[in-house]
């Protein structure tokens, strides 16, 4: 008897090691994102406002590149604030510090870190976050004005965080001291998306006045804490359309306004961009003979990418019948039943499926116009 309690007691122990084990390979394990590149340029997947112990941040600075990689993302900006800085009882702070802690680890995982601060201001003129800052210490200056002119100074991007965050119900407003910092030429960007708040009146700022969007976390506490990683969820992210992927080639990119905004199923930015990461992440095949009854044909349409594409029928044609609704499931292949309407085709015959991706959002209101080119094989 006593055997027995020994050996299941042995037994118990080598299922709890075998699932400690299992349960560490999948924590650091990275989930890759797949959004395809754009003609020219590469697609990078960016988040440039984060936290640490070195501001209001909950974590040690590694533990944001850990979750950088394990989350797929490129690269990541630790933008401490350099004038709110609550932990210092219980640390020395050091501007910069929270950069230098991070090189070993980033090159060993491959991320990219871009230097930054965040310039924390009461309203108006709000927070503001520096890239590619050189020299942190400069930047602590009483005149607000100062402070964004010795970022420029050192070629940092500048742009505007969370608009929206001290107004009521998110009612933008556009300050005086924004038009200033704007008409200097110091401001460069706008957070469009903060966490999980999605700003229509940024985003109509940032095509108006010709400002790069922009779409971060802002993430405090540690990332799971605030997305369900693991039940497929994803933080927010800037998409950097870069030549080349370095520090160099996204501070580029930025400053070229390259860019779009992934938030939870929608993406935000520009036609030029959203329109070729729609049409390179879909696949058509059409089998031939196609044997469907009535004249039909069926299309398999996959989607390699990380968005499920939800499409509405722009128009109708007589020739051809369509759903007016279709879901291109991210990462699956759907089957469309395309249906002959007046039997006017026979055999191999290019059409063309006019939707709008409803989620792919090229201003506030308006979604992207695709025109699917098929070929249709309908029986003779």
């Amino acid at each position: 008897m006593k055997s027995n309690k020994i050996l299941y007691f042995v037994f118990v122990l080598a299922l709890l090691s075998v699932s400690v084990i299992n349960a560490q390979n999948v924590l650091r394990s990275r989930s890759e994102i797949t959004f395809p590149d754009v003609p020219g340029f590469i697609t990078l997947k960016c988040d440039l406002h984060t936290h640490t112990v070195f501001s209001d941040g909950l974590v040690w600075p590694t533990v944001r590149i850990e979750e950088a990689w394990r989350e797929g993302l490129d690269a990541i900006a630790i933008s401490d604030h350099i004038e709110y800085l609550p932990h210092t009882n219980d640390m020395i702070i050091k501007h910069g510090r929270s950069y230098q802690l991070t090189t070993n680890l980033a090159t060993s995982l491959d991320i990219l870190v871009v230097p930054a601060a965040e310039i924390t201001r009461k309203e108006p003129p709000g927070h503001w976050n520096a890239l590619f800052v050189t020299n942190i210490d400069a930047l602590v200056q009483t005149n607000y004005f100062d402070v964004v002119s010795n970022g420029f100074i050192q070629g940092a991007f500048i742009f505007w965080n969370h608009p929206g965050w001290k107004q009521p119900d998110w009612k933008s407003v556009w300050y005086k001291e924004q038009e200033i910092v704007y008409r200097r030429g110091h401001l460069a960007g706008i957070e469009i998306v903060n966490g999980n708040k999605y700003d229509p009146i940024s985003h109509q700022w940032a095509i108006d006045k010709k400002l790069t969007m922009l779409g971060n976390t802002d993430i405090h506490s540690p990332i799971l804490m605030d997305y369900d990683v693991s039940g497929g969820k994803h933080r927010p992210m800037t998409l950097v359309f870069a030549k080349e992927r370095t520090l160099n080639g996204i501070k580029d990119a930025l400053f070229a306004r390259r860019s779009a905004v992934w938030l939870e199923n929608n993406l935000y930015g520009d036609e030029e961009f959203l329109s070729p990461l729609f049409y390179r992440s879909i696949q058509i095949y059409t089998p031939k003979p196609n044997l469907r009854p009535r004249g039909n044909t069926l299309l398999h349409i996959k989607n390699s990418s990380p968005i499920s594409y939800e499409l509405v029928l722009r128009k109708t044609a007589k020739e051809i019948s369509l759903p007016k609704k279709l879901m291109l499931v991210a990462g699956k292949t759907v089957l469309l039943e395309v249906r002959n309407g007046t039997n006017k085709y026979s055999g191999p015959t290019e059409v063309i499926l006019p939707y709008n991706v409803t989620n792919l959002v090229t201003k506030p209101g308006e979604s992207l116009p695709v025109d699917i080119k098929v070929t249709l094989n309908f029986l003779k």
